[in-house]
């Protein structure tokens, strides 16, 4: 089958959806690729890459009649009336707030996947463009309101005195607002975060931001942050407007698929702030999180607040941006290429391809079926009335079977100790001491350090190699087996758990 890579028709746009590196792997899977004059032009790709790739570089016309054409966003009536009958169309193109362009594609006849819909489940990672842009959004976001803001973000001693940190405040912590911390973070900054989820507050902590609770809490059952109502938005800006009055930097990175982004700054909140502070409004392109955001515009309000509304962030890195949007596009016909053979299987039965699937041959596919990825412990099943009465079979399990098993279990546990030589009964004692301090240290110790900590202990256990090799040199066959297999297991220890501990602590090697 042929792919064919347009350049994009939105005015302005620098991206391409696929580049040369992202060509070869489409051809690795057996399928033909044409790309169009110029298309790669804007984020540094010219038609020459993609000719040494292996596409080939032709008309518009050729583009759009290929068999499957890939490109970013939804390309408008135009450019969909001219893919032929039976065609796939590869795009973003958030099919929930657009119900007519959903119609429109079933007329069409094709099939249309919008890669923006893809499940937030862990196998489909790879395929998630909209985690791609957000990731270069969350970085571009910090680089603008730096652009900006007219100092710099580390704190310094100098000759002439002391400059204090910036301090920078980003309003969810998703995969925006990580990349924002994570970025306003390496520059010095001192850098806060607050989300809706509190089990993000780790990741917040481990990207060196510091997490700061709101009185909201949410569950997403489908990986996305859902409409608070009013109570909870009143809650909520109380604490927005508090941490914006008190930071230098504001980014808002809150979207909700399908809907408006929410208002998390008031016109209040934006006077409250310091003159020379910025806001940088990811939510742009749905309206805005601040209440004052002009989208696609940059503006100064009359307090000297600079409020940062660009659509498109991501734009803005165009030869990056470019490649994470191709590779995620290859990643998903990966999936659906099972043969390698350069044929597109849209199996319905996959929840992922499912999910991106719009319309199928010109049927309306769309909405798919939820997939649930998170959820809090489903509650208990009442008990029906004919349960009430347990059966006098069930009743002894659970009365007298399990004390029964401890109670055997520490009847073993106590012949074994008397049975055992004089002389190492006192070796029981050091074992349940070691068990019960281990417990109590390894729990005390915070999640992130279990890794290294548990690498290093296996590089200690290799102390067992000393009692293998005092054995080792038994004239009893038996003995010597074991002793061997002890060394050998123990030297697995020491070695590994200096390899892993090295490469943990490579992560954090600038290169």
């Amino acid at each position: 089958m042929l792919i064919g890579v347009p350049k994009e028709p939105r005015e302005g746009e620098s991206l391409v959806a696929a580049t040369p590196d992202t060509v070869g792997k489409l051809i690795k899977l057996g399928y033909e690729v044409c790309v169009q004059a110029g298309a790669g032009v804007e984020a540094s790709y010219p038609d020459e890459l993609f000719r040494e790739a292996g596409a080939r570089i032709v008309t518009a016309e050729e583009v759009w009649g290929a068999d499957i054409v890939t490109c970013l966003d939804s390309p408008g009536s135009a450019y969909i009336s001219q893919l032929k009958q039976g065609a796939t169309l590869i795009s973003r193109l958030n099919p929930g707030a657009h119900p007519e362009l959903v119609e429109e594609l079933s007329q069409a006849g094709i099939s249309a996947l919008a890669m923006d819909a893809v499940p937030r489940i862990s196998r489909a990672q790879s395929m998630d463009v909209r985690s791609s842009m957000a990731n270069i959004a969350g970085y571009r976001a910090v680089i603008e309101a730096a652009n900006s803001f007219g100092r710099v973000f580390t704190g310094q001693v100098t000759a002439a005195g002391k400059v204090p940190p910036a301090t920078i405040y980003v309003i969810g912590a998703g995969v925006a607002g990580l990349a924002a911390i994570g970025t306003a973070n390496s520059m010095g900054a001192i850098v806060k975060a607050t989300d809706v989820r509190p089990e993000v507050a780790e990741q917040v902590e481990s990207m060196g931001g510091q997490f700061v609770e709101i009185p909201v809490k949410q569950e997403s059952s489908d990986g996305y942050a859902k409409a608070m109502t009013a109570d909870q938005e009143k809650l909520a800006l109380e604490v927005y407007t508090r941490e914006a009055a008190a930071s230098d930097i504001v980014i808002t990175t809150a979207l909700i698929p399908g809907r408006p982004a929410p208002l998390l700054i008031t016109k209040e909140a934006v006077a409250a702030m310091k003159p020379g502070s910025i806001i940088v409004d990811l939510g742009a392109s749905n309206g805005g999180n601040c209440e004052l955001t002009q989208p696609g515009e940059v503006i100064t309000t009359e307090n000297g607040v600079t409020i940062i509304g660009y659509l498109d962030l991501s734009r803005r890195l165009p030869g990056q941006a470019s490649q994470l949007f191709g590779q995620n596009i290859v990643n998903f016909f990966k999936l659906t290429t099972p043969e390698k053979n350069g044929q597109l299987v849209l199996n319905m039965d996959d929840e992922v391809v499912r999910g991106v699937t719009v319309t199928l041959a010109g049927q309306i596919m769309w909405p798919p079926p939820p997939v649930k990825v998170s959820a809090a412990p489903a509650p208990a099943p009442a008990a029906k009335a004919n349960d009430e009465v347990a059966s006098p079979e069930k009743a002894p399990a659970t009365s007298w079977r399990t004390p029964l098993a401890k109670l055997a279990a520490a009847a073993l546990a106590m012949w074994l100790i008397l049975s055992a030589p004089s002389g190492t009964q006192g070796h029981f004692f050091v074992f349940t001491l070691a068990v019960i301090v281990g417990f109590y240290v390894i729990t005390s110790v915070t999640h992130s350090l279990h890794t290294p900590l548990m690498s290093v202990t296996n590089a200690i256990s290799g102390i067992i190699v000393v009692g293998a090799l005092l054995q080792i040199s038994s004239d009893s066959l038996a003995i010597w087996v074991m002793a061997f297999i002890a060394t050998v297991v123990a030297a697995i220890n020491i070695f590994g758990g200096f390899t892993v501990t090295h490469r943990m602590l490579k992560m954090f090697q600038r290169s």
